[in-house]
């Protein structure tokens, strides 16, 4: 049977179902007895079925579609970007102990001092109904004995190109924590010999969180930028888990006064 005719089979089998139980349910108060408790046997057994089908489905689909850019954009913004590691499955989805200058896909980055790492990182699939990013980032510190700990996210070229000191940065990111912890970030834009950079403290009050950087503070040089990325810097993580649900980062410029 090709794969016309049995779309068409199989859209005549479920369409007489259909009919057929629709009928049912029509005659169900004035059925004899006996077909009625037929009837209600096979009800039984399909509602089984129908609902665990309905289950998976409204799960799967209401989680975040993989490879997902929505975000929020400010009015003006001319760039944004969400990383790969919350866009798309990773080929290394976690590792333990991990190692200093870990790579975290293409993007990212774990720069940390301690000399006996007691760290775990995986990526996470996000099943919430708030959620944008399909995936999340996580991390666990048991003890922790180095000075810092940083996750460096190198931005692509194109937040480069056009860039001037009007240009407003936003980082917009979902955190969890386990415990109360402080967690800055940084902004670092290398031109020529020099590198600019801008800090915030994220406030974690609430998991929706949002800093910006104004270039307009800062010495740059706009002939001479060669590349930007940004730091989100943990400070005293030990004994906490840390989770990214999701971060983006757009640019747009000042708006005149």
């Amino acid at each position: 049977m090709s794969g016309t005719g049995r779309r068409i089979f199989n859209f005549l089998v479920h369409a007489g179902t259909v009919h057929r139980w629709s009928g049912r349910a029509r005659g169900a108060a004035t059925a004899k007895l006996y077909l009625l408790r037929a009837y209600r046997q096979k009800a039984r057994e399909l509602r089984y079925h129908l609902d665990e089908v309905v289950h998976i489905a409204d799960n799967r689909l209401a989680l975040p579609r993989i490879g997902s850019d929505a975000l929020y954009r400010p009015r003006g913004t001319d760039w944004s970007w969400r990383p790969q590691l919350w866009r798309g499955s990773l080929g290394e989805r976690g590792r333990s102990s991990v190692p200093n200058k870990a790579e975290v896909g293409n993007e990212l980055t774990i720069f940390h001092d301690c000399s006996a790492s007691e760290m775990t990182y995986r990526q996470i699939r996000n099943r919430r109904e708030a959620d944008l990013a399909p995936y999340g980032l996580r991390v666990d510190v048991l003890r922790f004995e180095g000075s810092f700990l940083s996750l460096v996210l190198d931005l692509p070229e194109e937040a480069c190109e056009g860039l001037t000191r009007r240009h407003i940065f936003r980082l917009n990111t979902i955190v969890e924590v386990e415990k109360p912890i402080e967690i800055f970030a940084r902004l670092n834009v290398k031109h020529g010999p020099n590198t600019e950079t801008l800090l915030q403290e994220l406030s974690l009050d609430q998991n929706d969180v949002t800093v910006e950087f104004d270039l307009g503070y800062s010495e740059l040089n706009e002939k001479r930028i060669e590349r930007l990325w940004l730091d989100l810097i943990l400070e005293g993580p030990e004994m906490n888990q840390v989770t990214f649900r999701d971060a983006t980062i757009c640019r747009y410029p000042r708006a005149e006064i």
